[in-house]
């Protein structure tokens, strides 16, 4: 005893003089320009961009999902994702909800509470919607209570309750924006709980166009929800309300995929590892769509043998399923199309938006050619979500000759287009189901909710992708896969959980091809 008395006086003075020292390091090293103290602005601030920049990130995984959904084909090695090998799920976004109940109350007057409560909800049905999409089944109603409620092992509700849950707090933050004022911290709107608004009631079009197949279910009320947010809840207006992160020549700061002196120093840029693809390509040549003109770069093959740039053929295609040693063949050969100059030389090409205008009109399409509204035609918010994409291209294009190849969008063109023979809404509902699709799947290249083309495709059957059999990374090789498999973290520290929820769902079989509720 005598001994450890004598250890212990001895360390007393070490460690008070590691405390001072700390003390100096931490005075020395402190930023006095800057907040020490987290508030519900800087909350807001992380969330937001978690949600936007986050699932952009940069320069090569700014592709990975634009490989999934066919849109380009990728040269540098064979990808798991355009060849349809998807692995885990990562439910990193759920995580970062433990943020919202701080925001809220750090917030300094009823008004910014308000606000940050729906934002909080905004979010929370954002991330939740985003996991279940990939999965099925998730832990909602006990998520992130690990330290409210020390529940570290979620129980992992259906993904019926779980679109209740996101449908409701879609509808909570709609009221409570209502009634909230402006707040700091908001990166997209600066603060504009209009538009926040605006955003909420779009982006719950957008998750009930989704839920299509379950319009029967009575506690989800589908159709009814639908229509009366169409009818009686302010939505957004055009490509200005877009939910999107708009990007400048501040280090760090910059278009995911430009490579200039200010940029990202791109290397992958650099060694033209990208073709655009015919599931891209062909809808634009057969629909003599000029954005094909402001998307693509011409072959200089094509070129070299004579054709002009103002050409529709002379922006070949590739098909993405093929052999990734033919698509090699190609693309040492030149004969290609690339992504145009302006997402490379622009430090600020144009805002990614995760969450579209065109997204709202084109759920608003769909819902009108499925008979759920019925006060303005299909027909219109399929002409405005066309309009809007190729105004939204022209207003963040310079008129630089190489950047639209000399087929400028002008006003009459971009007018007039969707209602041109073989553009417009015609055929029988499920034609017309096909022609929206593919107007989302243009509008989105290199836009739009994080692997929306794959979704889509997976919702609907369009576009159309090649199943090649002898290329497909997917076990077996015959289909296409479904799902993502479970977090590998789930199921390491919640197995039981887990084990329940795979059991209710997939018959205890946790693989690509089992079909979610959501698909049934």
């Amino acid at each position: 005893m005598k001994n450890n008395m004598k250890k212990i006086i001895l360390l007393i003075p070490i460690v008070v003089l590691m405390i001072g020292s700390c003390k100096k390091f931490e005075q020395i090293n402190t930023n006095p320009n800057a907040t020490t103290q987290v508030n519900s602005a800087m909350l807001a601030t992380s969330m937001i961009l978690s949600i936007t920049r986050g699932d952009i990130s940069t320069q090569k995984s700014f592709m990975q999902p634009y490989l999934l959904g066919k849109y380009l084909t990728w040269g540098e090695g064979q990808e798991n994702a355009q060849y349809n090998n998807i692995s885990r799920a990562d439910f990193g976004r759920i995580t970062l909800l433990r943020n919202v109940t701080p925001m809220v109350n750090y917030a300094t007057t009823d008004g910014l509470k308000k606000s940050y409560d729906g934002l909080g909800h905004f979010i929370r049905a954002w991330q939740f919607f985003m996991a279940t999409m990939q999965v099925g089944d998730i832990p909602y109603s006990e998520a992130v209570k690990g330290e409210t409620d020390a529940i570290l092992q979620p129980k992992y509700d259906s993904q019926k309750a779980v679109f209740l849950g996101i449908l409701n707090e879609l509808d909570q933050a709609n009221t409570l924006f209502s009634q909230g004022t402006n707040f700091d911290g908001d990166p997209i709107y600066g603060g504009n709980v209009d538009k926040w608004r605006r955003l909420t009631n779009s982006f719950q079009l957008h998750v009930l166009i989704n839920l299509y197949k379950k319009t029967a279910d009575a506690d989800l009320k589908v159709i009814e929800r639908f229509k009366d947010i169409a009818a009686n809840r302010p939505i957004m207006r055009d490509y200005r309300d877009n939910f999107a992160l708009a990007y400048n020549s501040t280090a760090g700061q910059n278009y995911p995929w430009s490579d200039v002196p200010a940029g990202s120093g791109n290397s992958f840029v650099k060694s033209n590892y990208t073709m655009l693809t015919n599931v891209l390509l062909e809808p634009l040549k057969t629909l003599q769509d000029k954005r094909l003109f402001y998307f693509a770069k011409p072959s200089p093959v094509k070129i070299a043998a004579g054709l002009s740039e103002t050409d529709y053929n002379a922006y070949p295609s590739v098909e993405p399923s093929d052999s990734f040693s033919s698509l090699q063949t190609r693309r040492v050969n030149k004969d290609y199309s690339d992504i145009n100059n302006r997402y490379v030389q622009l430090v600020n090409a144009e805002p990614v938006g995760v969450f579209n205008y065109w997204d709202q009109e084109l759920a608003l399409a769909e819902g009108a050619v499925r008979g759920w509204i019925t006060t303005t035609p299909a027909q219109t918010h399929y002409a405005s979500a066309i309009t809007n994409s190729m105004n939204f291209i022209v207003a963040y294009t310079p008129d630089v000759a190489d950047y639209h190849h000399n087929m400028k969008m002008d006003a009459a063109y971009i007018a007039a287009y969707p209602s041109t023979p073989g553009v417009a809404l015609a055929g029988t509902a499920e034609e017309q189901i096909a022609q929206i699709i593919t107007q989302k799947y243009l509008a989105n290249f290199l836009q739009g909710p994080k692997y929306l083309g794959w979704f889509e495709n997976r919702r609907t059957g369009y576009p159309v992708f090649k199943l090649n059999s002898s290329t497909n990374l997917n076990t077996p090789s015959s289909k296409f896969p479904l799902r993502w498999l479970y977090p590998l973290n789930e199921l390491n520290y919640n197995g039981a959980n887990l084990a329940a929820a795979v059991a209710s769902q997939y018959g205890g079989n946790d693989d690509q091809n089992q079909t979610m509720w959501l698909l049934k």
